[in-house]
Parts: C-alpha cells; sequence; structure tokens
C-alpha cells in the first residue's frame, strides 16, 4: 500500500515540477519571437562581418585623457551661456572645473529591490534616493556651475538652463556676444 502511494506522490511531483517549468513563459510571444529572429540575424551579422580592427584605442585614450583633464586641482574655465537669437556666447563668468548636468547623481539611480518588497517578481531594479532623500530625474535640460564670484574670493554654486559652454580658456571674440 505504501509502494501505491509512493509512486503517485513521485509522478505528482515530476509533474508539478514540468509544469512549474513551462509556465507561462514558454507561450510564444511575438516580443519573444521577434528577440529569436533578432539574435540569428545578429549572430549571422557577427559572422559574416566580425569585429572591428581597432589597434590603437585612440577613443579611448582621449576619453581616458578627459577624465584625467577635468580632475585636475584648481582646474580654472570660462563659462559662457550660449545666445540662440544672436547666436553667440554671452560671457557668464570665471569657474571652477567643468559643469556637472543637473540629472547627474551621486549615488546610483537605482537599487535592487528586496525579497519583501518584490517578492516572487524575480531580479527588479528599485528607484534610490540622493543622500539629501530626493529622487534626481533621468534627465533635466540644468548645468551646476561654481562661479567665481566678482565682488570677492568665494566660489558658488549655480544653477544654468540654457546651453552652457564651459571651457578651459577664454573663446575667441568671433564667438562671444558684443
Amino acid at each position: 500500500m505504501k509502494r501505491i502511494l509512493a509512486v503517485p506522490f513521485a509522478v505528482l511531483v515530476v509533474m508539478v515540477f514540468t509544469m512549474g517549468n513551462t509556465g507561462c513563459d514558454e507561450r510564444p510571444t511575438s516580443d519573444k519571437i521577434q528577440r529569436q529572429q533578432q539574435e540569428v540575424l545578429l549572430k549571422e551579422a557577427t559572422s559574416q562581418v566580425g569585429m572591428p580592427a581597432i589597434k590603437n584605442f585612440r577613443e579611448r585614450k582621449l576619453l581616458k585623457d578627459i577624465f584625467e583633464l577635468r580632475d585636475q586641482d584648481g582646474l580654472v574655465t570660462y563659462t559662457y551661456v550660449y545666445n540662440d537669437m544672436k547666436g553667440c556666447a554671452v560671457f557668464l563668468g570665471d569657474s571652477v572645473g567643468y559643469g556637472i548636468p543637473y540629472a547627474t547623481q551621486f549615488t546610483s539611480p537605482e537599487r535592487p529591490a528586496g525579497s519583501w518588497e518584490a517578492p516572487m517578481q524575480g531580479n527588479i531594479a528599485l528607484p534610490q534616493a540622493d543622500p539629501n532623500g530626493l529622487f534626481s530625474p533621468a534627465s533635466a535640460e540644468g548645468t551646476w556651475v561654481l562661479l567665481k564670484d566678482p565682488h570677492g574670493p568665494d566660489v558658488k554654486p549655480i544653477y544654468v538652463e540654457p546651453r552652457v559652454i564651459v571651457s578651459p580658456f577664454k573663446l575667441a571674440d568671433s564667438v562671444v556676444c558684443k
């Protein structure tokens, strides 16, 4: 009698396990079909074309130089606002470093959800606040610039909405509004 009950239980376990693995994920959705077709095309393209024969990595070296130059201590820059109406730049003032886009975040914008926040959902990310407790936008038009106070020795942050040009040297008179 024990043997008769054990076999159906084992069969039931196998059936549940098999059905659990073939749930909703096995139905062919249009997105899944397109992803599979795209993967086939990309494999074919990669086999025909291959990877670019990059040998000097010039752009990577340039970006490294840019990061290192931006990191210089005491970097003096000059900030301009572009005037669309006149097609020239208006000098805003001497500045320190380069402008920081308003949407730049100090901490990671997302964090993995804990199991108590999204049970049975798999790996999902939730928004994460900056240290000030606010959630920064994914994008924004503004820029923060540390501008030197023209009436004293201080440097103060200003928020600029229009397009900004921050340069390590003064721009030529031909591009600056008169």
